[in-house]
């Protein structure tokens, strides 16, 4: 996405280009979300003081920035 955003900074970006920035993007918006909800989840695990939860919740962090999603979800 970094490549693409600099290339459109010189020139339009051919239509193949615009689609793969558009996937990017939307890969981009949901990573960002999965990343909102577990941040969400983590303050109200922590909050209610679920150490259970808050172990799940910190694993599902880890595999989202390591892989990019979350397998499992609440």
């Amino acid at each position: 996405m970094a490549e693409l955003w600099t290339i459109q900074q010189k020139r339009p970006l051919k239509n193949s280009e615009q689609l793969e920035m558009e996937i990017c993007q939307q890969a981009n918006v949901l990573y960002c979300w999965d990343w909102a909800r577990l941040m969400h989840f983590s303050v109200i695990a922590s909050e209610t003081n679920d150490a259970e939860l808050q172990h799940e919740i910190c694993a599902q962090i880890e595999e989202l920035q390591l892989n990019g999603k979350v397998s499992k979800k609440h």
